[in-house]
């Protein structure tokens, strides 16, 4: 077990004082068996009118902020202490009909993987693409496909944090060689749909050691979920070949990225008062 802090702040400036519509926030860590919230920390500046939680249609855990006045700056400064528990390999014990590719799901569990089943880019170079993780000979170790496709990108692809709103379709990223935390983890996300196995889009954060050789630190973090029946949902990060929860930090979880943004929201006033935002993501660790 580790004790890791998050510190994440984001700064909207403008040219002008402009009027700040509503703005929705995911800082908050999803709480379960492998971590738990210590204390957490909002500080919105201007202060906003009026704010309160909810929980979306995925159990995420959402802060949403409304605002009287005029401001040309706009600060959301999180903090969050948590202890972390990882999981290590190889402790995830699929059903025994689940362990080798291919299988097909129970049908009470159908309905509600249907749209971690779904397509959201049916290209077939990503499916063609996914199939060399398969023997063509035999029956494939399913954790064996996973892990060789999240070792895969990190071997192919090259890394490139991207500022632009967003995610590249799986095509372009194929086509490229090159992506973001978020490209690559939809890329995997739909190369394990064409197989037939449930995935889904996580956002959050990543603690990376000195020296640890890991991407994605500095700013929010992105990779994906595969559901394997006995074990549940397994994290599998591309962008680090990471299998497992090992310093990934999960605050939402959804069908695709869109929906689990860190923070949006709108103002009113010129396109041009708008000069930029900046943000900032450190995340510690405390001797526990």
């Amino acid at each position: 077990m580790s004790i890791l802090t998050v510190c994440h702040s984001t700064v909207y400036r403008y040219r002008e004082p402009v009027i700040f519509g509503e703005h929705r926030m995911m800082f908050r860590p999803r709480e379960s068996h492998d971590l738990r919230l210590i204390g957490t920390n909002l500080e919105i500046t201007p202060q906003p009118a009026h704010l309160h939680w909810l929980h979306d249609p995925f159990d995420n855990s959402v802060s949403i902020a409304t605002f009287e006045g005029t401001a040309s700056e706009l600060r959301f400064d999180s903090k969050v202490t948590l202890e972390h528990f990882e999981t290590k390999l190889p402790e995830y014990p699929l059903e025994e009909y689940a362990r080798t590719y291919p299988f097909r799901y129970a049908n009470e569990d159908l309905p509600i993987l249907k749209c971690a089943l779904d397509r959201h880019y049916p290209d077939a170079n990503v499916a063609k693409w996914a199939l060399q993780f398969l023997d063509p000979s035999d029956a494939t170790d399913t954790m064996k496909i996973l892990c060789a496709m999240t070792h895969g990108i990190r071997e192919q692809f090259s890394y490139n944090r991207r500022a632009q709103k967003g995610v590249q379709t799986p095509e372009e990223t194929l086509l490229t060689s090159r992506g973001s935390c978020r490209d690559f983890a939809v890329l995997m996300m739909e190369a394990a749909r064409s197989l037939g196995i449930a995935a889904r889009f996580v956002s959050g954060y990543i603690f990376v050691p000195d020296r640890s050789g890991l991407a994605g630190g500095g700013a929010t973090h992105a990779w994906m979920q595969a559901y394997l029946p006995g074990a549940g949902w397994i994290d599998f990060d591309p962008t680090n070949s990471i299998i497992g929860n090992r310093n990934l930090i999960r605050v939402g979880v959804a069908w695709a990225p869109e929906h689990v943004l860190p923070l949006w929201g709108t103002y009113t006033g010129s396109a041009e008062a708008f000069i930029g935002m900046e943000v900032s993501v450190f995340v510690t660790e405390t001797a526990g």
